[in-house]
C-alpha cells in the first residue's frame, strides 16, 4: 500500500512503499520503507511487477564492489504498469506495461547522450539503484520494491505478447547480450562461441542464433551440454577436454565472454581466426594478465561492452517480441531473496531468478 508523507528536506509530498534492501554488506536482505518522489512535469510512477536478479545486486548489496551506500535497494530488471504520469508526459499514459533497465538518468547533453549511447554518459550516468541522482541529490533505489518514479526518457515500452515475468531480465541480461551483438554486426555466416551458459550465457545462445550465427557453447561443465541445445546452439565444447580445446584453434569470429569468475583470456584468444573479436560482459574479481602476441599474431582483438542506450534497449525488446525470446527464469517470492542469492552464487538457477513483486505487498 502507499501511504503519503512529508518529506521535511525537500518540502515535498513522497510517497512511502515498501521495498527490500540491505542495511550493512553483512546483513541479509529484508524488508523496508522508502520514498519515492511524485512525478514532477516529465517523470512516470510504475508499479513493479517483476524486477530480475543480476549477480551485480548481490555484488553491490554485499559490498563486494567499493562505493555500496546503505541502505541499498538493488534491482535494474523491471517490468511494471503506469500508475501515474506528469502533465508533460506524451509516451506513456497510465494502465501501459513499461520497463526500466541498469540507469535512470544521463547528463543528456554530451557527445555520448546525444548518441543514444547514454550508458557512457561521459558526465556518468545514473544507475537504478545506489547511484546518485540528478533529479533529488540522493542515492537511487532500484526495483525489489513495489513502485519506482522515473524520467519519461528512461522509460521503455514492453509488449504483453510474452510472459512479462520472463521478459524482465531482458532489461539487463538481454540488453548486455544484444547490444554487442549488434554492434559487430554479428549474423549468418559467422562462428560464435558463447563463454559460459549462465544468465548472460543463455541470452547470447538465444539471440545469437536468432541472428543467424552458428552457435557454440564453451563450457568446463558437461552437464551443461542438453542446455545448450534446447537454447538453440548448434555445438557444444568441453574446455576441460584438451583434445577439444586444441581442434578449436582458429574457429570462431566471435566469442562472448559472460564469465564472472577469474579466468585467462589467453586460453581462448587462440579459438578466434585472424580479425576475430573477444567481447568481455563478466566482470572477474581480478585482473587477467594479457600476452600481446595473443592479438598481434592474427590482428585479433580483446573487447569490452556495458548494456545498450535507450533506443537500442527497445529496439531490443522490440526484436525479442517479434522472435519471441524471454528469459529462462524461476519466480521466487520476495520473502526468498536471501536463498535465491545463495542459489544465484552457486550457480543453482537456470537461468535468472525474477521476484514476483505481489508478494512483497502481501
Amino acid at each position: 500500500m502507499v501511504t503519503f508523507t512529508v518529506n521535511q528536506l525537500k518540502g515535498k509530498i513522497m510517497n512511502t512503499v515498501r521495498a527490500i534492501g540491505a542495511t550493512s554488506a553483512e546483513a541479509p536482505l529484508d524488508t523496508l520503507d522508502i520514498e519515492r518522489r511524485n512525478p514532477a512535469a516529465g517523470d512516470v510512477e510504475i508499479e513493479i511487477l517483476y524486477c530480475g536478479v543480476c549477480h551485480s545486486d548481490i555484488h553491490t548489496a554485499r559490498g563486494e564492489w567499493p562505493g555500496t551506500i546503505y541502505p541499498v535497494v538493488p534491482g535494474h530488471e523491471i517490468v511494471g504498469k503506469v500508475t501515474r504520469v506528469g502533465e508533460a508526459v506524451r509516451k506513456f499514459k497510465v494502465g501501459q506495461t513499461v520497463g526500466v533497465g541498469c540507469f535512470v538518468d544521463s547528463c543528456q547533453s554530451c557527445h555520448n547522450c546525444r548518441e543514444g549511447l547514454e550508458q557512457y554518459c561521459e558526465a556518468g550516468v545514473t544507475a537504478t539503484y545506489n547511484s546518485p541522482s540528478r533529479v533529488e541529490k540522493t542515492i537511487t533505489k532500484g526495483g525489489y520494491s513495489t513502485h519506482i518514479v522515473v524520467r519519461e526518457e528512461f522509460v521503455l515500452s514492453v509488449s504483453d505478447k510474452l510472459p512479462l515475468y520472463a521478459v524482465a531480465p531482458l532489461l539487463c541480461a538481454g540488453i548486455t547480450t544484444y547490444s554487442p551483438l549488434r554492434h559487430w554486426k554479428v549474423g549468418k555466416g559467422h562462428q560464435l562461441a558463447v563463454l559460459g551458459l549462465g544468465g548472460l550465457g543463455h541470452m547470447a545462445v538465444k539471440l545469437g542464433a536468432s541472428m543467424g550465427a552458428e552457435v557454440t557453447v564453451l563450457s568446463r561443465s558437461e552437464s551443461k551440454r542438453a542446455d545448450a541445445q534446447k537454447l538453440g546452439a548448434h555445438q557444444f565444447e568441453l574446455t576441460t577436454n584438451p583434445e577439444a580445446k586444441e581442434n578449436l584453434s582458429n574457429r570462431f569470429d566471435f566469442i562472448i565472454d559472460t564469465v564472472s569468475a577469474s579466468h585467462d583470456y589467453n586460453e581462448y584468444l587462440p579459438m578466434l581466426k585472424t580479425n576475430g573479436v573477444m567481447i568481455v560482459l563478466g566482470v572477474p574479481p581480478t585482473p587477467s594478465e594479457l600476452h600481446a602476441t595473443q592479438l598481434i599474431f592474427g590482428r585479433k582483438t580483446l573487447a569490452g561492452s556495458l548494456v545498450g542506450g535507450i533506443r537500442e534497449t527497445q529496439e531490443m525488446l522490440d526484436y525479442c517480441a517479434a522472435h519471441g525470446i524471454v528469459s529462462d527464469v524461476e519466480m521466487i517470492r520476495a520473502d526468498q531473496i536471501n536463498q535465491a542469492y545463495e542459489r544465484t552464487i552457486a550457480g543453482d538457477v537456470k537461468y535468472r531468478f525474477v521476484i514476483d513483486m505481489a508478494s512483497l505487498k502481501v
